[in-house]
C-alpha cells in the first residue's frame, strides 16, 4: 500500500507507528487478536471495546471505533483475510500483535496491543510498510566508501550506514527522515531521496549518515508505548545519530550538521538546540506553520484531485488522524514552536521548499523567511519540484511519487556549497 494514499492519506497519519518487524511469537496471544479483528470485520465494536483497558476506552468508544472501520474501509475496499502474523513483548510486559490484514486494494497492519492483565491496551491499523529493498552499492566512479553503523544502544539501536569520501571530508551530516516508517535511503514508490542525498553529498567530500526509523526497524516496540512522543519517536535517535559522526574515527571530528526533510525538517531547530556541537541546520520541505493547519491544508487540496468522489470530509479526516497516534504525541508536537527555536539558533540554517508541494506549501518557506530572515539564513525555493523534491510539471499529485527520478544535481550543489561556506 502507498504510503501516500488519496484524500484522507488518513492513514498517512498512521505513518507515525507504522509496524515494524517483530520477532517473538505468541500463538495465544495472536490467536486473541485475530479473535478482536474478527469482531471487527463482523461490526461487533461494543464486544471489542468491552476488552479496553481504562485509557483505550476513554480514547476509543465504540462509536469511534465503528467510524475509523468505516473510514479505513473507505480506502483499502473489503477486508479479504490475515495474510501474516506477528507478536513481541515489548518493556513493561505489554505484548504488540501486527496481523496484516489483505483488503481488496493493499495490506493493511492491525496492531493489537495487550497489557498484562490481557486487556487491550492499544489498537490501531496503519499501511504496512514496503519491504526494506536490496541494499544497492554506489555506481562505479563514486567518490565514497559506505560502511556499516550502529545508531543508539539498547533494544531501539538502529542499522544505520555512513557514506565517506575517499578524499577529504569537510563536514559529516546526519539526516532525519520524515514522518512515516521510512528505511534509511528515505524510499517512496521507487524513489529513493534520502539516498540521492547520501551518494551526491558524500561526492562532494561530506560525509553522510542514514538510518532506519525507529518506527520502521521497532514498530511493534513503538506501537506498545503508551506515552509516544515525538521526541522519542525521533529526536533521541537523530541526536544518536550525530554522536556517531562526532566519535567516528574516520572522520576526525569534523564539523556535524544535521538535514531534516518534512517532519524531520520541522523538527531540525529542536535537534539542533538539544546538542549544541552541531554546526548547522538544513531544512527540506518542513513545516512551520502549526500541524493542524497544515494537514487540513493537505487534506483540502487532495479532496480538489478527486471532487464529487464521496471520499469522508476533511473534519473526519483530521479526526482520524488525531486518532492514529496517543494524545501525548500530537501534545509535544502542538507544544514545539519551531520557528521561535530556529529563531533563537546561534547556527547557520538553510531552507529549501520545492513550489510545487502540496504537502508543505510554500507559505511555510514565507514564514521561515520572515523568522529567519534577520539573521545568517539562506532560502531556496525551486519552482519545478515537489515534496520529494522530484521534479514535474502542473499539480502535484500522490501518483506522481510513484513515477521514478532523482534528486537534481542543483539541489545537492547548492547543499554542498552552503556548507562548505561555512566550515572553510
Amino acid at each position: 500500500m502507498n504510503r501516500h494514499l488519496p484524500l484522507s492519506q488518513i492513514i498517512v497519519a498512521a505513518m507515525l507507528l507504522m509496524s515494524g518487524p517483530a520477532r517473538a511469537q505468541d500463538s495465544t496471544t495472536i490467536d486473541r487478536a485475530k479473535q478482536v479483528m474478527d469482531a471487527i470485520v463482523k461490526g461487533q465494536f461494543e464486544a471489542v471495546t468491552e476488552e479496553f483497558d481504562a485509557q483505550m476506552a476513554a480514547a476509543l468508544p465504540a462509536q469511534k471505533l465503528q467510524e475509523v472501520w468505516k473510514t479505513l474501509l473507505q480506502q483499502t475496499g473489503a477486508f479479504k483475510s490475515i495474510i501474516d502474523e506477528r507478536s513481541q513483548t515489548a518493556a513493561g510486559g505489554i505484548t504488540a500483535v501486527t496481523l496484516a490484514c489483505q483488503c481488496e486494494r493493499g495490506v493493511l497492519n492491525a496492531l493489537v496491543a495487550f497489557d498484562v492483565e490481557a486487556r487491550i491496551a492499544g489498537l490501531r491499523f496503519v499501511p504496512r510498510p514496503v519491504a526494506a529493498a536490496p541494499a544497492v552499492s554506489p555506481p562505479p566512479g563514486s567518490r565514497f566508501s559506505e560502511q556499516p553503523v550502529t545508531v543508539g544502544t539498547g533494544p531501539f539501536a538502529l542499522p544505520g550506514t555512513l557514506s565517506v569520501p575517499t578524499d577529504r571530508v569537510v563536514a559529516a551530516m546526519v539526516l532525519v527522515h520524515g514522518s512515516g516508517p521510512h528505511d534509511r535511503d528515505g524510499t517512496v514508490g521507487p524513489n529513493t531521496p534520502l539516498r540521492d542525498l547520501a551518494w551526491g553529498l558524500a561526492n562532494r567530500q561530506i560525509a553522510v549518515l542514514r538510518y532506519e526509523k525507529r518506527t520502521r526497524e521497532h514498530g511493534a516496540k513503538v506501537a506498545s508505548i503508551p506515552n509516544l512522543t515525538v521526541q522519542v519517536a525521533v529526536i533521541d535517535d537523530a541526536l544518536a545519530a550525530v554522536v556517531v559522526l562526532k566519535t567516528h574515527t574516520a572522520l576526525n571530528a569534523r564539523p556535524v550538521f544535521v538535514l531534516g526533510h518534512s517532519l524531520g525538517g520541522t523538527l531540525a531547530p529542536r535537534i539542533a538546540r538539544a546538542d549544541p556541537d552541531i554546526a548547522g541546520v538544513v531544512i527540506m520541505a518542513g513545516a512551520a506553520l502549526p500541524f493542524w493547519d497544515v494537514a487540513r491544508r493537505q487534506l483540502v487540496y487532495l479532496a480538489s484531485l478527486q471532487p464529487g468522489s464521496g471520499a469522508i470530509s476533511v473534519d473526519d479526516g483530521l479526526a482520524t488522524l488525531r486518532r492514529a497516534a496517543p494524545e501525548s504525541y500530537w501534545k509535544d508536537l502542538e507544544a514545539y514552536r519551531p520557528l521561535d527555536v530556529a529563531a533563537s539558533l546561534k547556527i547557520p540554517v538553510l531552507v529549501l521548499q520545492g513550489e510545487r508541494d502540496y504537502q508543505v506549501t510554500t507559505d511555510n518557506f514565507a514564514a521561515w523567511q520572515e523568522a529567519l530572515g534577520d539573521r545568517t539564513a539562506t532560502f531556496k525555493l525551486y519552482p519545478t519540484l515537489n515534496h520529494l523534491f522530484l521534479p514535474g510539471e502542473g499539480k502535484s499529485t500522490p501518483a506522481e511519487y510513484q513515477r521514478a527520478g532523482h534528486i537534481p544535481d542543483a539541489v545537492i550543489d547548492d547543499i554542498a556549497t552552503w556548507l562548505k561556506a561555512r566550515v572553510n
